[in-house]
């Protein structure tokens, strides 16, 4: 009985998100994807370069190591984007900093698709035991929002050029942003990534060796896959289908699936910790357990905790607080 009260739960709070989301036009827009690309008019076309860029071991990497134009007011950080976009607010990067009065570890955290706000509690919660919070802002969402739009439309859509981009840009600022924290002086740096964020926490540290923790809530490993059965991304399901299936999906997104980066992520010096939803309709939980098993086929050892609870629903106790406790000793264990 309390599951199915549950799961209606999480059905009224997909509709809400549903709101003001509606169907855009699918486009290859290559260029987008992989610059200096030219005229591409076919998926085949578009997937040989996704064949490429999945080989080519600079795709994540930045294209200028120095890091220049940062600056910092009280506990906001902002700076330019290695990626520039024709959003001129999406070119800035924003990050809400919330000290903890040590050097000695900070973790970066990427929200969900279309977050509304920064996670206070969170942040308050972590940094009360030692770890700096560092909220930073995605592509298309908060501060970078495009002018006109309701939600973060550019971020995640029919669009398969932009899409890669939107997360490619965003693994680039973060990567960007750990290596300023670094320089700062923290002894170490971790991440932490919700639901689509995950896809940019997980990618940040299978590209970045500076990054010793990686923390994913609500994630898998296909992006494709997981656009193409999940509860919040219908409308972008609808644009896809009449141009394209599902393998040509999969074989265009292959530089942004967690699952072709699981040695990566085995490395040894990278901890990893995983939260998952068992009644979740928008990553559906085959879709992660997937992931989860090319990650312990490649070598990783994930700390995993899974709730009985649905995507939504993670956010409503108890679920969000056995996630935080685990969260928290994965970070520190030694605290109390």
């Amino acid at each position: 009985m309390y599951h199915k009260w549950l799961d209606r739960w999480d059905e009224r709070r997909a509709r809400r998100g549903e709101e003001g989301k509606h169907a855009t036009d699918f486009a290859l827009d290559a260029e987008l994807a992989f610059p200096g690309a030219g005229t591409v008019r076919s998926i085949e076309e578009f997937s040989a370069l996704a064949d490429k860029a999945l080989a080519d071991q600079s795709f994540f990497e930045r294209p200028n190591e120095v890091d220049q134009g940062f600056q910092r007011q009280g506990e906001w950080l902002k700076f330019p984007s290695d990626i520039t976009t024709d959003v001129e607010e999406n070119n800035t990067v924003w990050a809400k900093i919330t000290e903890s009065g040590s050097l000695d570890h900070a973790l970066v955290v990427f929200h969900h698709w279309n977050a509304r706000a920064r996670n206070s509690q969170l942040a308050r919660f972590l940094s009360r035991r030692g770890i700096t919070v560092v909220e930073i802002a995605m592509p298309y969402h908060f501060e970078r929002s495009r002018p006109g739009s309701t939600y973060a439309d550019y971020m995640l859509s029919p669009n398969i050029g932009r899409t890669i981009q939107s997360i490619r840009q965003a693994v680039l600022d973060g990567r960007k942003l750990v290596h300023w924290l670094k320089s700062e002086g923290y002894g170490e740096v971790s991440v932490l990534g919700m639901s689509l964020g995950s896809w940019v926490g997980g990618l940040i540290a299978a590209h970045d060796p500076a990054v010793s923790k990686a923390s994913v809530f609500l994630t898998a490993g296909s992006l494709a896959d997981m656009i193409w059965t999940g509860r919040a991304t219908r409308s972008i399901r609808d644009s896809l289908e009449t141009n394209l299936d599902l393998s040509d999906l999969r074989r265009a997104w292959a530089p942004i699936n967690l699952e072709n980066f699981a040695h990566r992520l085995a490395r040894r010096d990278l901890a990893l910790h995983v939260v998952l939803a068992k009644r979740d309709k928008v990553v559906l939980p085959e879709l992660s357990e997937r992931l989860m098993q090319k990650l312990t086929t490649a070598g990783a050892r994930p700390d995993i905790m899974s709730l009985s609870c649905g995507h939504y629903s993670l956010a409503i106790p108890p679920y969000i607080l056995l996630a935080g406790l685990s969260l928290k000793q994965f970070l520190s264990p030694a605290l109390v």
